[in-house]
Order: structure tokens, then sequence, then C-alpha cells
């Protein structure tokens, strides 16, 4: 008989089970998470702001990324670029084209609009042409273009090859079985479908991605040079802020592209640049600049009344019905038209007011939104350029801040100069020369964040008087939050009394 569990001499008896969980239960905290009514366990944060009904049916329309199915009155310069690319439809070189215009004209989205036709129709007529999109100013060396476009081709040929490996394989096992399953293929036996199997699992293992960083630049235009060339095909490789492109790493990416077709013996290229800069070609190689220049479409602004029409035309999609006053739209295409006839800036006020109005818990945007949402953008533009500034302008702009908080107008060059030294001094940052001090006080100029106009002073010569154009507090509280500047903020520069004439 096996012996009792509850009676070994090793065990525990009763008692001392009870002095283990001795225990005084109203100390215990019993954990009750999950056990809470939803209700009860939320504090409202969210419940409030999505009581109201949405404004946007679809806000994503008022993005720069969306490209719509129809640009208003850029029908012209469309049907320019499909003039120019339907060659790649019929399995020619299309020219290059270089395409040009301010921010917000309507460039990148009618180019990608094209493309995607192109894309479309060449699926249609089964003609291999493909649209490859780089943005010149995230991608903006030969290293990293060639890159990209290299992994995006092998990516391409690699699904290529695997599904024509599915389609040989699947083959393969009916004729093991069937001899007669080869009659109507290019394959004349088992062994040339095998070796043309081969074939195509080297050509799988051949490809390697390259890597963002690592390799010789020529080793990286080999590998995209074979890459591309690996099918028959047309390929259209748009650059978008070309400029950029060339501004950082000069014109070898264009120079080796747009001699590409000559050694090609497969595919095809054309080259689309967009730019913002008309005069950046002037820099180019002129082998360069002739070949990538073939085809020139200009973009002009657009008017009030054309901005209206392309804010209609989205606004229709991109809120719900009734959710504007009539007066909101034609404030939204004024206020872009100043700014050089800018759609970009147009959509993003339209945006930036939908969304102040749904805060507001309003089912209706209006005039004072677009006026707030003016402000606003204004104020985060100022705000994001004040942030990135080199640390030396930061001071420059520093100073001139201290002394218009402590009553000095027409500030001179002199008197920033002075007050920035002091400020150099408190952080540790080397000394300027007063000329480099004024030069970049003439870029903050450029940049609108200062107005700075030179006058005379007659036998005591010329001079530069400062004035600040952008809101003091927030443009101070922005400096401040850098680390470097943080402790400046208490330093009580001597502003010396002067009298004006």
């Amino acid at each position: 008989m096996a012996p009792d569990d509850t009676h070994t001499d090793g065990g525990t008896d009763d008692t001392d089970t009870s002095r283990a969980f001795d225990v005084d239960l109203d100390d215990v905290v019993l954990d009750d998470h999950g056990l809470e009514d939803p209700e009860e366990a939320s504090q409202g944060l969210f419940d409030d702001l999505l009581s109201g009904e949405p404004i946007f049916e679809n806000k994503e329309v008022l993005r720069p990324s969306y490209t719509p199915h129809k640009l208003p009155h850029r029908v012209e310069q469309i049907n320019n670029m499909a003039t120019i690319l339907v060659a790649a439809l019929r399995g020619e070189t299309p020219s290059n084209i270089l395409i040009y215009g301010k921010t917000g004209t309507g460039k990148t989205a009618s180019a990608k609009f094209v493309s995607k036709e192109l894309e479309t129709t060449s699926q249609k007529y089964e003609v291999p042409c493909e649209v490859e999109y780089i943005n010149c100013e995230v991608t903006d060396t030969q290293y990293r273009v060639l890159a990209q476009l290299a992994n995006k081709f092998i990516e391409k040929n690699e699904q290529v090859i695997e599904d024509k490996l599915d389609r040989l394989g699947s083959l393969r096992e009916r004729a093991a079985d069937d001899s007669t399953a080869l009659e109507e293929t290019q394959f004349a036996s088992l062994d040339a479908l095998d070796e043309r199997l081969s074939v195509l699992e080297d050509d799988l293992a051949s490809f390697e991605p390259v890597p963002m960083t690592g390799w010789p630049t020529d080793r990286v235009y080999t590998t995209f040079f074979e890459a591309v060339d690996y099918n028959e095909r047309v390929v259209v490789i748009m650059l978008d802020e070309i400029d950029k492109l060339v501004e950082k790493s000069g014109d070898d990416t264009l120079y080796n592209l747009s001699r590409m077709n000559s050694e090609l013996d497969n595919s095809r290229i054309s080259i689309i640049g967009i730019s913002n800069d008309l005069k950046f070609t002037d820099f180019l190689d002129p082998r360069v600049k002739s070949s990538l220049g073939e085809e020139e479409i200009v973009f002009p602004p657009y008017d009030a009344n054309q901005l209206r029409d392309i804010l209609q035309h989205r606004a229709d999609v991109s809120f719900k019905p009734d959710s504007l006053t009539d007066d909101v739209i034609p404030l939204c295409a004024a206020f872009a038209a100043q700014e050089h006839g800018d759609a970009r800036r147009a959509l993003d006020l339209l945006r930036t007011a939908g969304e102040l109005a749904e805060r507001d818990q309003i089912d209706c945007v209006e005039e004072k939104h677009v006026r707030k949402a003016q402000d606003k953008i204004e104020l985060d533009r100022v705000v994001e350029v004040v942030r990135t500034l080199p640390t030396q302008s930061k001071l420059v702009l520093f100073s001139t801040i201290m002394l218009e908080k402590n009553g000095v107008h027409n500030i001179n060059t002199g008197e920033v100069y002075n007050i920035y030294k002091r400020l150099c001094g408190e952080i540790d940052a080397d000394i300027l020369t007063q000329r480099r001090v004024t030069d970049l006080i003439s870029e903050l100029d450029m940049l609108g964040i200062v107005n700075a106009v030179v006058v005379s002073k007659g036998r005591y010569g010329r001079t530069k008087e400062i004035s600040l154009s952008v809101p003091i507090d927030e443009t101070e509280a922005v400096l401040l939050s850098d680390s470097r500047l943080s402790e400046i903020g208490d330093v009580q520069p001597f502003v010396q009394a002067r009298f004006d004439n």
C-alpha cells in the first residue's frame, strides 16, 4: 500500500500551513484592472473632441502629395508632356524633359499625373514602360540616386524571375507526366526546360541589393546598369528638385544617366527633371545641358481665379456638403495669389482652416478660420526657419531681438555687432568679423526674418537699419529652445543710448 502523502515525516501539518498563510486580508489590495466599467475608466479626454460632426470627407485630397484625377489650368503643359512621352509607348526613347516653375505651380502633380497615365496605357497595350520617381531634396547624392534606382529594378527583376520560375516549374511537373505538355512551348525537351530553369535560378541568385553606403560609385552604377538592362523596357526617371542634386553633387549623375542609352542593349532611359530654379542649367557641363534640356516646359504661377477653381475642385471632394461659407475659397485664393500663385499654399490654408473649425466644434468653415490659418501657417514657417538657422545666425537674430526689447528702433549693424560679441562670450562661441555679421544680417533679410535697409548717413557713410519682421516673443522662445543658447536668456547687455536725428 502506498504511503499517505499527507502524513509523510518530512511534510507539514495543518498548524504549519495555517501559520504560512496567516495574512491580514485587510492589507491586501486586489488588482481590479479590467473589471472596471470602461465608461468609468475613461477620463473623457477625446469624447468631447469626437462629439462634433467631422467637416472633412477626405482630408488627404488637400495635401500636396495627392495626385488629383483632373488638374485645372494645366491642360496645355500636360498635353506637351504627353506628346513627348508617347514615344515610349512605341518602344522608342522619348526626349528628355526639363520642367520649370515656382513652388506650387503644379509641376510635380502634372508630371505624376502624366506618368500614371503612361504606365496605365502601357499595360493596356502590353508595352514594357516604367516610371521611377525620385525626390532629389531627400536623395541628393549620385550614390543614393543610383542605389535607389538599382534596388528598385533589382526588386522588379526578382519578381519577374520568380513568376517565370513558378510558371516553368508547373510546366516541368506536367511535362514529367505527359511529354505532350511541351508541344506548344519554346522547349523541345525536358533538358531544355531544365536548362532554362537553371539559368533563371542563377540570375535570381546573382542580384545583390546595393547598401545605402559603402560601395564604390562605379560598382553602384554598374549594378544599376545591369539591373535596368536585364529586361526590354522604356524607363522614365523623374528627378524632382533636380537643382538640389546638382547643387549638392554636381552634374555627374545627370551625365551618367544621359549617356546610358548609347550603352544599353535591351532598355531605353528618358529623364524628366523638375526644378524651381530657371537658371540651374547654367552650371551644367555643356554636353549634359544639351542632352538634358531637349524639351523644356514652363509652368507659370496661378492667378487668384485659377487658384479658386483648383480649391473648389478639391473642396468638392474633401469637405462634406455645405461645410464652407461662400467667402472661404476666394479668401484662400487671394492669400495664396500674394505668395506668387502658390497652389500648395492655398491648399494648406484651406486644410488648416478646416482643422481649426473642427477644433472649435463648428460644422462650417468661416472667414475667421481662414485668417487664423494664415497667421498659424506664417508663424509655423517662421518657427521652422528660425529653428534650423546656424548658431551664428541665431546669435545675430537674438542680438536684434534684445535691442528691440530694450526700446531701440532703426537698429544699425554696429549696435547688433556689439551685443553679438557679448553673447558669443557668454556661450564661448567664435566671434566673427563685423563684415561677416553684416552678411548674416543680409541672409536673415532674404529669409524674411528681419528687414534690413541700407541708408545713407551723409559724410558718415552708409549703414543698414534693421528691424524684425517676425513676432518677438515666439521667435525668442524658439531661439532659447536651442541648448547652446538656453543660457543667454537672462543676459542683460549694455545698450548704449543714442540720439536719433
